[in-house]
């Protein structure tokens, strides 16, 4: 799972001056009932606790699809959170995604298929990330390579227009 911390107290004390709280790692729970049940625990010297997340630390694609926030865990954070994790790609390459397509409310399935469809892999630049793109499609022929003088810069250029990248992460535009 995904590194996720929140620091959990109650709207009553932060209100009466009191960060009485405690910090909670949610991979050490499967659902978010049993989380519940711990910060019920907690702070149970309140009837009804209204429960504050003061702060919390998660990765930008956590905070990006709204799964958390100061008054607010999502009800399907961890079926979200295992769908990423037995996706074939990583969190960064998702997260490198939703940088460049945006996230439109979609279920966490359709973006990771889009992620399938549109991955072309991890390059330290556009250049390298053409140079590769066309010799893996066989565009340059082996006994003309020497031969051949490619302006890479402006190919990249051109080529760019339909992919997008983020963080050293290439996909092409659907």
């Amino acid at each position: 799972m995904t590194n996720l911390n929140v620091y959990a107290g109650t709207y009553k004390k932060y209100n009466e001056g009191s960060l009485f709280g405690k910090w909670i790692d949610l991979s050490n729970y499967s659902n978010l009932s049993d989380f519940y049940n711990d910060i019920r625990e907690l702070h149970k010297d309140e009837d009804d606790p209204e429960y504050m997340f003061q702060d919390y630390e998660a990765s930008r694609l956590i905070i990006s699809l709204g799964l958390i926030s100061e008054c607010h865990i999502s009800n399907n954070i961890f079926e979200i959170l295992e769908t990423i994790e037995n996706s074939v790609y990583d969190e960064e390459v998702i997260e490198a995604y939703l940088d460049c397509m945006g996230y439109n409310d979609e279920e966490i399935d359709e973006v990771i298929k889009k992620v399938e469809e549109a991955y072309a892999g991890e390059f330290t630049s556009d250049i390298e990330f053409v140079q590769n793109l066309l010799e893996d499609c066989g565009e340059l022929p082996e006994n003309l390579r020497d031969y051949i003088h490619i302006d890479w810069e402006s190919t990249s250029r051109d080529i760019m227009f339909d992919y997008s990248d983020s963080n050293n992460h290439y996909f092409r535009n659907l």
